[in-house]
């Protein structure tokens, strides 16, 4: 195992979840950021590296009175915390800054100071011109393409998707600050409101207010701070099409396999070594295109892997123990709450805690499969 001389040694979400009426986007990335901050026991000036995306990190350093030495205003969408990670240990290593934050908060149900993906509210000027006028525009319609072909190829069945979401219910009975933790059958999932063939709305993310924040130093510093130190070990990022209907394959994606396959490489590990997994969950079935591309599993085979609950509680594969974006939280960039349940699992704190996790994987998607990010760490001391 290969370490990358980076530790994560604060994390905290928002004070508030789920409805945020009262700060803009910006506040709530600085609620979470002070929250941060202070798990590692530090104060803004002790931070001399800012990320964030969704609003800039000149805002987030100015507001809190940090004087930076490294921004990085990265914006790939949900996965975009994942990059920030693998920038930052980047950044920490080449002795660029020593100390860095890096911040989300989005106020996607009550829309305050909300500007959109990017700031304008779109994703891409080629969407705009080759899918938008076809009528293929937002999530729900352009996810449907990728889903729908793996689907027919393979021969997945709605209810092997509904699976997804009654097992992340599951894991988010566990946790008092989920948005939905009542149980939820099969049945209930297919006779929820149709959304786009083949989702119901029981199959597609929240809409939520939240936020959430990290504090990353060099591995030697990580002893002491406060709380147990998580190790980064594996990053990866890669990058595909604007346009789903571009995709290199509608079975799989490249994105995910590119990230991967760099994050495995660099941690020196295999599937075989992971005992938790985070992967981001915008539709029912981005995390079975996870499993299989990141290879938990061979091509078509994720659906019954998690239709035979080896990823529900007391499964093999613990996976979005928090319950996702489909149950947990997500609030537009859902990301950052994936690394922070990976972080929980680490530290030995998460209310859905799985007994020894010494390596987790947070996976996350941006835009409509365009872009991935994949962050491994440990609690293994190097």
């Amino acid at each position: 195992m290969n370490y990358t001389g980076t530790a994560i040694v604060g994390a905290a979400e928002s004070t508030e979840m789920g409805k945020i009426a009262d700060l803009t986007m910006l506040g709530i990335n600085l609620d979470a950021g002070i929250n941060a901050i202070k798990d590692a026991g530090l104060t803004p000036a002790d931070i001399d590296g800012v990320a964030c995306a969704g609003v800039s990190p000149v805002e987030v350093s100015w507001a809190l009175g940090i004087v930076p030495k490294w921004l990085d205003g990265t914006i790939v969408g949900g996965c975009s915390f994942m990059l920030h990670v693998r920038h930052a240990a980047a950044a920490i290593a080449a002795g660029h800054c020593s100390t860095v934050l890096i911040t989300h908060g989005e106020s996607g149900r009550s829309r305050v100071g909300f500007l959109g993906f990017g700031g304008a509210g779109r994703f891409s000027n080629y969407t705009d011109q080759f899918e938008a006028p076809y009528g293929i525009w937002g999530p729900p319609t352009t996810f449907t393409i990728p889903a729908l072909r793996w689907m027919k190829n393979y021969g997945i069945t709605e209810e092997q998707l509904a699976m997804v979401a009654v097992v992340q219910r599951e894991w988010a009975a566990m946790h008092p600050r989920a948005s939905y933790r009542d149980p939820i059958t099969v049945d209930d999932v297919l006779n929820s409101k149709i959304i786009a063939y083949p989702f119901r709305k029981l199959m597609c993310c929240l809409v939520t207010d939240g936020g959430g924040a990290l504090v990353l130093t060099s591995a030697d510093r990580a002893k002491d701070f406060p709380n147990k130190p998580v190790y980064v070990i594996g990053t990866g990022e890669s990058s595909e099409t604007p346009m789903v209907s571009q995709m290199d394959d509608f079975n799989y994606s490249r994105a995910f396999r590119t990230s991967g396959a760099l994050a495995f490489a660099e941690a020196g590990i295999t599937t075989d070594d992971v005992d938790h997994l985070m992967t981001y969950d915008a539709f029912a079935h981005t995390p079975l295109f996870a499993l299989e591309a990141l290879g938990f599993t061979g091509q078509g085979e994720a659906a019954a892997f998690v239709a035979e609950r080896n990823t529900a509680p007391g499964g093999k594969l613990p996976m979005n123990t928090n319950g996702g974006g489909l149950s947990y939280m997500h609030s537009g960039m859902y990301g950052m709450y994936a690394l922070q349940e990976s972080v929980r699992q680490l530290r030995g704190i998460s209310p859905s805690q799985v007994d020894g996790v010494e390596i987790s994987v947070a996976h996350g998607v941006g835009g409509m499969f365009a872009a991935a990010g994949t962050t491994i760490m440990t609690n293994r001391e190097p």
